[in-house]
């Protein structure tokens, strides 16, 4: 599932595309894309002709364009949704869910998913953000982002310190990728309790939270499943530079201990043994 840095990446394409441009008409090719959209399709697509996008803006993994008038059109990518920039007379993918053409005739944003997991809906604005989101914690990344009420509530969790990162009321965007590249970088084990954590070691993982992801960002993003792309169709690289996920068996590249691989919440978690003790 595409993570902050690969959200980011599709919202950088998305503003330098679509900001400014007026939608002539949205088409719904399968109804479980706008299934959050309670009013159906063809009250989807009457809400978004004529209205103009006004920028692009994302918090954690979600993604909305204010439209003006206080919505937004806002998309969640789930686990293979593609939102794909491409001149209006490309043939239409085999998985197009919505597609929305604009009044200048240039390209269309096309939304693909062949999983169907994603979705897409006209929502209300609270203030900057659309309410079905407005509940998720703010990402490290948004100014919002309070180190300190970060650390504090971390620590009155009681739990894994992954299950915490994990956690989208406590921080937005951290999926499990980045949370064992961050955990690696802090040599935390995943299964720390969070009671236990100093502000010093909260601040060392905040900043290998921050590392990670900056530095994924530069790269395009991971690309481990082929179904992630940017606007132009293009996959990221940083799956080259991952230190911990994926890589069992393999030597650490701190201390040269083969990387351990855990069953985490019916997935996996990757770790050092020498640099990331497992607690007692």
């Amino acid at each position: 599932m595409p993570e902050l840095p690969e959200v980011e990446v599709v919202r950088r394409g998305l503003a330098e595309w679509i900001t400014g441009r007026e939608i002539a008409g949205a088409e719904v090719l399968h109804p479980r894309a706008v299934r959050r959209h309670t009013l159906g399709a063809e009250e989807f697509a009457a809400r978004l002709k004529g209205r103009t996008v006004e920028l692009a803006a994302r918090r954690g993994k979600y993604l909305w364009l204010p439209l003006g008038g206080g919505e937004a059109l806002l998309a969640h990518l789930g686990m293979s949704g593609q939102m794909l920039v491409v001149p209006a007379d490309s043939p239409v993918e085999r998985h197009l869910r919505v597609r929305l053409t604009f009044t200048d005739g240039g390209p269309d944003l096309r939304f693909v998913d062949q999983r169907t997991f994603g979705h897409v809906m006209v929502a209300p604005l609270s203030g900057q953000v659309p309410e079905p989101i407005a509940h998720i914690a703010p990402d490290p990344f948004e100014s919002a982002f309070d180190d300190e009420v970060f650390a504090r509530r971390l620590r009155t969790k009681r739990t894994e310190v992954k299950r915490a990162l994990l956690d989208q009321s406590l921080i937005s965007g951290v999926g499990n990728i980045y949370a064992d590249e961050a955990l690696w970088r802090a040599r935390l084990h995943w299964a720390r309790a969070t009671d236990t954590l100093t502000r010093p070691k909260i601040g060392e993982l905040l900043a290998g939270v921050r590392e990670v992801m900056s530095s994924a960002l530069e790269q395009g993003g991971t690309s481990f499943d082929s179904l992630y792309v940017n606007v132009n169709g293009e996959s990221g690289y940083f799956e080259r530079s991952l230190e911990a996920y994926g890589r069992r068996d393999l030597p650490c590249s701190r201390c040269g201990t083969p990387i351990r691989r855990d069953a985490f919440m019916n997935r996996s978690s990757y770790s050092c043994p020498t640099c990331q003790r497992k607690p007692r």
